[in-house]
């Protein structure tokens, strides 16, 4: 999704310009790891789907900027270990139709299947359910090029690997990911109508299904539509609101054609996990998007705060998503330590107009400790995020050894971790 706009490289959204002219694209293994030793300063690209510079560099250093997608060897299966290896350029869409072609699944998805594993990974992206951890919880090992062109593989056990997951590219290249995986399952996926706050039991509504998703264009207290993903054979069993009467789409006004299979039509995992088909692009990418992720038992508390400010959000924004991920153990991840609930926000593209109410989100949101996804807009002093992480002082230690000269780090890393 890494977009070319007179020349210049920038991400999907368009709203972020990368400050190097040209993506270098290895074609092996020996290509990379050149390019690696060769380079002072060097960020890889994955889908260019962040809404912020993660991912970009810092031209005064000379920095390179990277795509995978020409390297060989993108997903081989073991059958035996119920592994799968997966390059780091290879997308969801890809790996999923390859994954239940041989008879497996992943737990879960993001709601997009266009963007990249490893750049998901590496952000701490999540689906939604209250047992479902975010994407990073499925690797069992990576191996990086490092900064001297050196291949080092760290897998579950070993000292450090919990930073090395959910790593925001700060210390290598990942050449691959090796990722747990089960056996393939059917999905059948329900969307229901209007679901007030008044009286709302959010444990239970949020725990109704193996994926729950809820949506809000906070135009008054109240959900416009739940999307209810069970696992086949298990009914769904939802009171609180009527079936929708037609298919929908997230945002009011887009055409469904876009989405995966409604009507409880059951489907593979892959085909109904996600929201958007793969062979749809869900927009024209003419949005931004924040997220914040904050400790579940404050769901209600936080969507009584918002719909405090609910008159400033409404003009400027397309459609919130509220969704849930478990507590994992990644030390960066947004759910690190505590069963989170996630308010996911897409605006409109006028940043004028979307950061300063962005902004006004986050404030009313603070109370309750809010991490914000480390790929959408964030509003927050950087210099403050780290401290919501207890484990960030390991990762910093972590990037110090691995990196010692600071080769893969680049101006947002140094703002958030102080390098």
């Amino acid at each position: 999704m890494v977009e070319v706009q007179s020349g210049v490289p920038t991400n999907w959204a368009r709203n972020i310009t990368f400050s190097v002219g040209e993506v270098q694209r290895p074609g092996s293994l020996d290509e990379l790891r050149a390019l690696v030793r060769a380079s002072a300063h060097i960020r890889v690209l994955g889908s260019g789907h962040s809404f912020n510079t993660v991912a970009d560099v810092d031209a005064e250093r000379g920095g390179v900027l990277v795509s995978l997608g020409a390297m060989p060897g993108g997903i081989d299966v073991d059958r035996d270990a119920r592994t799968v290896r997966v390059g780091g350029g290879v997308r969801y869409a890809e790996l999923a139709a390859a994954l239940h072609a041989h008879g497996f699944a992943l737990p879960n998805m993001a709601s997009l299947p266009h963007i990249s594993v490893a750049g998901s990974v590496a952000t701490g992206t999540h689906g939604s359910g209250v047992r479902n951890r975010s994407l990073a919880e499925h690797v069992r090992s990576v191996e990086l090029v490092t900064a001297g062109g050196d291949l080092v593989t760290l897998s579950r056990g070993d000292a450090g690997f919990e930073g090395a997951v959910v790593s925001l590219g700060g210390l290598g290249v990942v050449l691959s990911l090796t990722l747990d995986v089960r056996p393939t399952f059917d999905v059948a996926q329900h969307v229901f109508g209007e679901l007030p706050f008044a009286g709302l039991d959010f444990a239970a509504v949020s725990g109704s299904a193996y994926s729950v998703s809820l949506f809000t264009r906070w135009l008054g207290p109240r959900f416009d539509q739940v999307w209810v993903k069970q696992r086949c054979p298990e009914p769904v069993d939802f009171p609180w609101a009527e079936p929708a009467g037609e298919a929908r789409h997230p945002v009011p006004g887009m055409p469904a054609v876009h989405c995966t299979r409604q009507f409880g039509e059951p489907g593979p995992w892959h085909e109904r996990l996600p929201h958007f088909r793969p062979e749809f692009t869900p927009s024209n990418g003419d949005e931004l998007q924040s997220e914040l992720l904050l400790p579940r038992e404050h769901a209600v508390a936080a969507l009584h705060a918002l719909d405090s400010v609910r008159e400033s959000i409404a003009p400027v924004l397309q459609v919130c998503e509220v969704r849930t991920v478990a507590a994992d153990l990644q030390w960066l991840s947004p759910a690190h330590g505590r069963d989170s609930v996630a308010f996911h926000f897409t605006w409109v593209a006028d940043k004028r107009r979307a950061l300063p109410v962005a902004a006004l989100v986050e404030d009313r949101l603070r109370p309750f400790d809010p991490r914000p996804h480390w790929g959408k807009v964030i509003t927050t002093d950087p210099g403050r995020i780290a401290a919501r992480y207890p484990k960030a002082p390991d990762y910093v230690d972590l990037v110090r050894r691995l990196d010692p000269e600071g080769k893969f780090t680049n101006r947002f890393l140094r703002d958030v971790f102080h390098l």
